[in-house]
C-alpha cells in the first residue's frame, strides 16, 4: 500500500492543510500527518490538541476517510521520518510561486537525501491560498474572525483558547 507523508506544524490545521490532506487522500490510501516538533518553538496548542484537531477536522471534511489517517510526531529530517513510517510519497502543499521556488529546492535536497521518498506538490484551492497558520493565530489572538479560514473543530478551540 502507498502510503503519503504530509509534514508541517498544523498549528492549528486550517482550511488550506484540509485540503492538501484531502487531495493527498485522493493520492495515496493512507496518509501519516506528521507534526513536527520544534523544541525552540512554542505552538499555541499541544501536540495532543494538533493531533485531534486534525482527526475531527478531516472527519468533518470527509467523513468516510477519517479512518485513513495517522497522526504522529517528528523531530528530525521530513524524509528520514518519512521512511521510518512505511511513506514512499511526500506531500507539500503549494499556495503560489515563492512556496513553489521554496519547495522545489528543498524536494532537490530530499532527493538527494532518500532517492526512494517522491515529492508530490498539491496545489491550494483558490479560497485557501491566502491562509497561514501564523496569520490565523494572530487574527484570534487580536479577536478577528477567523471562522472562514480554518476547520469548525479549529474556529471553536480557538474561541475556547480566547476566554480561557
Amino acid at each position: 500500500m502507498t502510503i503519503a507523508f504530509y509534514p508541517g506544524s498544523f498549528d492549528p490545521i486550517t482550511n488550506g492543510h484540509v485540503d492538501v490532506l484531502v487531495q493527498a487522500l485522493a493520492v495515496a490510501p493512507k496518509v501519516v500527518v506528521a507534526i513536527g516538533i520544534h523544541p525552540g518553538k512554542v505552538p499555541l496548542f499541544t501536540f495532543e490538541e494538533r493531533a485531534d484537531l486534525i482527526r475531527r477536522s478531516l472527519a468533518e471534511a470527509l467523513p468516510a476517510r477519517a479512518g485513513d489517517i495517522d497522526v504522529v510526531s517528528f523531530d528530525r529530517l521530513a524524509v528520514d521520518a518519512a521512511r521510518e513510517n512505511g511513506a514512499s510519497l511526500l506531500i507539500r502543499g503549494l499556495r503560489d510561486g515563492t512556496d513553489l521556488d521554496y519547495e522545489m529546492q528543498m524536494a532537490g535536497m530530499n532527493q538527494q537525501m532518500a532517492p526512494d521518498v517522491q515529492t508530490v506538490f498539491l496545489p491550494a484551492g483558490t479560497a485557501s491560498r491566502p491562509i497561514t497558520a501564523t496569520l490565523v493565530r494572530q487574527i484570534a489572538a487580536m479577536g478577528g474572525d477567523v471562522r472562514s479560514f480554518v476547520p469548525t473543530p479549529v474556529f471553536e478551540a480557538l474561541q475556547a483558547r480566547r476566554k480561557g
